[in-house]
């Protein structure tokens, strides 16, 4: 079987349930001795408001091209048996599951940093976007790694761009890298 075998990556019809067990099973392996998984789901508040449900949207054929690249870099980067990603969209009530990532590998440790690698990039990169509605109202959110993602690009929406260093990381090691802004050096894009 080859790597592109052992990825699964579902975009979920609205109205329906992410059958957590199935993705599970998918990633499952004699030869995979740990199995990570990561279940995104709505809760009853953010920030003392009331939070009735989320609703998602997606542009479901760049959403799916995005996934897969995630995948296959999270694969690059370790020791992966297979890898399952769901997404869910429409409203998903408080209580549910939206988002669902199962990744194995022979060791916990390739298994759970791949497993925060995705959702992380998922959240970054991947053209899904929410709307949380509350009992006094409702809102579009943009998830903070997208916002960091988008300082770390140097976009920040002005005519301006804040020159950013990072420091390299094995992937391996840390998710992120380091950033630093600095505020002093205004580059100009003109």
């Amino acid at each position: 079987m080859n790597s592109e075998e052992k990825i699964l990556v579902e975009i979920i019809d609205e109205n329906k349930q992410i059958d957590l067990a199935k993705y599970i099973h998918y990633v499952s392996a004699p030869q995979a001795g740990a199995i990570a998984t990561f279940s995104g789901t709505t809760r009853d508040t953010f920030e003392g408001k009331t939070v009735v449900e989320l609703r998602y949207e997606a542009y479901v054929p760049m959403a799916i091209r995005n996934l897969k690249s995630i995948c296959s870099s999270a694969r690059s980067s370790w020791d992966l048996h297979s890898i399952a990603v769901a997404h869910r969209l429409g409203t998903v009530p408080v209580g549910e599951t939206s988002v669902f990532i199962a990744v194995s590998a022979i060791h916990r440790a390739d298994a759970l940093d791949a497993c925060k690698f995705l959702i992380d990039e998922l959240k970054a990169s991947v053209p899904i976007w929410k709307k949380e509605v509350y009992s006094n109202g409702e809102v579009w959110k943009e998830n903070t790694e997208f916002l960091e993602r988008r300082l770390e690009l140097g976009k920040d929406g002005g005519c301006h761009r804040r020159k950013i260093e990072t420091e390299a990381h094995d992937i391996k090691e840390c998710c992120k890298p380091k950033v630093k802004v600095d505020e002093a050096a205004d580059i100009s894009t003109s």
